[in-house]
């Protein structure tokens, strides 16, 4: 595979702070635009994927599923058959865009505040802006909604994104209220600003990478292409769900592998993902093609990936556990690499590889540097890439996923080589509480070693406590990520549920306790609260800052609006809280906009 000299690759000195948008670079020896065509970077296109999991592909065992376009990508790619990524997808998110487990960066949880990413992270995106590349995401970001945070902050050029985790969520407060309509014809944010879109949103975000593939296929491009499917709510245009509305999914599976049972929910709910991704096959069908109308197919490196396992019960390859879970139906997932006239194609690779290392893989390959000043937890994967397996190292990787922050010896997993141990316990549980595996003789995770291995399973436990005792004092967790209030970047700005804290697992409730963590600017400001249902009781409106304490009696029933005028905050870093206080309630707004008017 092509390397690209030292003498031609850039440097990263340091981000630069939320003030100002990308980074410092040192160019070293020459410009970019001496560069013959032959010498010219490839454009990368990295396509993900919401909850399909691992057995959601006809080319990963599924012959109910219609994915044609996909199992021949497969088949021309690189398969890493034994890919890694988070429990859920805030935190595969993160890793991915930095190289770094999710804890470094910040981001602890896919809601509750927890899915913020520190704006002093340098991601993906940045890291080839060193080498001009143009750059642009469509589709799910999740990693925080407004500045410092927004991929526009985080050195995108373009993008079309939905908010928090998933269209049709709480946070996604454009989409929320069209209920079983979410995906269709949504309000999206377009750069930074709310705009209407007609048509189903998979196809939405393809259009969009394909305009940007084409706006920009002449220079270096970077290409996110982050579909929000087969991600609840399940909604499918009806020609996709005509495709399956017959079939029964629970059938066919009698190879010997496990397989959980299905209620009838559960099978119509496969009915809609399968739907769904087969509109996703479609929708990459027409990128690929459109490489080839470009005819730069051959300088493009295309990457298929999911984000972690299934949300439902379905076909999973014969695995323990879906999504959410450390057992290997959660975080193993489809790989596939398809780099033309780059490296050999068609070929598995079984060594463990992560979505910590898409990062430094692209870098590499790219030729551009990591960040100096950061710890990278991840590997590039060239040696394997090459055939060069003996220059591998073999190493860990750790997992986990609970709610909120993570739990000691709970939903978490340290996997060396063939061996895995696994703790769903507690805090203070001893090594017989906790489960080996051996994943090459026993890949569906079904029998405990830990008392046949105690030895190494000791030596696992050790290094997890270690890793999870490291990653808990991460700086970002400690000195969480805030959203900034009052700059010229995001005015007004509207703060979602998806990144309120407080009361855990703070959803579409009334009467719950709620924050966000702000950086405020002194300022005035016009403040309005948005309220999930109206008002049926008097009451009055309060609103926390630091220590700023504001209020208002409001005297008008019926109405989910609110408005504070005038109101002089001075500069804060802390937590804003609102909540209507009545008679019989305490309530937390759906969303609260703040517009500085000074």
């Amino acid at each position: 595979m092509q390397q690209w000299p030292r003498h031609l690759r850039v440097t990263t000195i340091f981000k630069l702070g939320p003030e100002f948008k990308g980074i410092l670079f040192l160019i070293l020896l020459i410009p970019w635009g001496v560069f013959s065509q032959a010498e010219k970077r490839p454009n990368v296109i990295l396509i993900i994927t919401d909850d399909q999991g691992y057995g959601d592909l006809g080319a990963t065992g599924n012959h109910h599923l219609k994915t044609p376009v996909l199992d021949a990508f497969a088949k021309e790619s690189l398969r890493f058959n034994n890919f890694y990524v988070s429990p859920v997808c805030a935190p595969t998110r993160s890793s991915l865009m930095t190289g770094r487990y999710s804890l470094r960066t910040g981001v602890r949880d896919t809601y509750n505040g927890g899915a913020i990413m520190s704006t002093d992270e340098v991601t993906l995106a940045e890291v080839l802006k060193q080498a001009d590349y143009k750059t642009g995401l469509f589709g799910k970001w999740h990693l925080g909604d407004n500045y410092p945070s927004r991929p526009i902050d985080q050195g995108f050029d373009e993008s079309v994104m939905h908010l928090s985790g998933g269209m049709g969520q709480v946070g996604d407060f454009t989409t929320w209220f069209q209920g079983d309509r979410s995906y269709f014809d949504p309000v999206l944010w377009h750069n930074g600003k709310q705009q209407g879109y007609e048509g189903y949103c998979s196809d939405i975000f393809t259009d969009g990478a394909i305009d940007f593939i084409a706006q920009n296929a002449a220079d270096p491009f970077f290409c996110y292409l982050s579909f929000n499917a087969p991600h609840t709510p399940l909604q499918v245009p009806e020609r996709y769900y005509d495709m399956y509305k017959d079939i029964d999914p629970a059938t066919g599976f009698d190879d010997g592998r496990p397989f959980t049972s299905m209620s009838e929910k559960d099978k119509e709910d496969a009915r809609k993902v399968y739907a769904m991704v087969s509109n996703i096959d479609d929708n990459v069908g027409r990128l690929l093609a459109k490489l080839e109308e470009l005819n730069i197919a051959d300088n493009t490196l295309v990457i298929f990936m999911t984000d972690n396992g299934p949300q439902q019960v379905r076909y999973v390859g014969g695995m323990r556990g879906r999504k959410g879970s450390v057992y290997r139906g959660g975080t193993r997932v489809p790989f596939y690499m398809r780099l033309p006239d780059i490296g050999k194609k068609n070929k598995d690779i079984a060594i463990m590889a992560a979505h910590i290392d898409v990062l430094p893989t692209l870098a590499e390959i790219c030729g551009v540097d990591l960040p100096e000043n950061r710890k990278i937890d991840g590997k590039s994967l060239m040696p394997l890439l090459n055939g060069n397996d003996h220059d591998w190292e073999e190493r860990s990787l750790f997992s986990y996923w609970t709610r909120r922050y993570p739990e000691r010896f709970q939903n978490i997993a340290l996997q060396r080589g063939n061996y895995k141990l696994a703790g769903h316990t507690d805090y203070d549980a001893t090594i017989e509480d906790f489960e080996l595996f051996d994943i090459t003789n026993d890949p569906y995770e079904q029998h405990n070693m830990v008392s046949e291995k105690r030895a190494i399973a000791e030596k696992l436990m050790s290094e997890l406590e270690r890793n999870y005792t490291e990653l808990i004092h991460s700086e970002n967790l400690k000195n969480p990520p805030r959203i900034h209030i009052g700059t010229t970047h995001e005015n007004p700005i509207v703060l979602n549920r998806n990144d309120a804290g407080g009361d855990r697992g703070i959803w579409a409730q009334e009467e719950v306790y709620g924050k966000w963590a702000v950086n405020i600017a002194e300022g005035t400001y016009n403040i309005t609260y948005k309220f999930i249902s109206p008002l049926q009781e008097e009451g009055s409106m309060y609103l926390e800052a630091g220590p700023i304490v504001n209020q208002f009696k409001n005297t008008k029933t019926g109405v989910d609006l609110l408005e504070m005028k005038n109101v002089s905050l001075p500069e804060i870093v802390g937590d804003l809280v609102p909540f209507y206080r009545s008679k019989s309630k305490k309530i937390f707004p759906f969303w609260v906009s703040l517009e500085r008017i000074d």
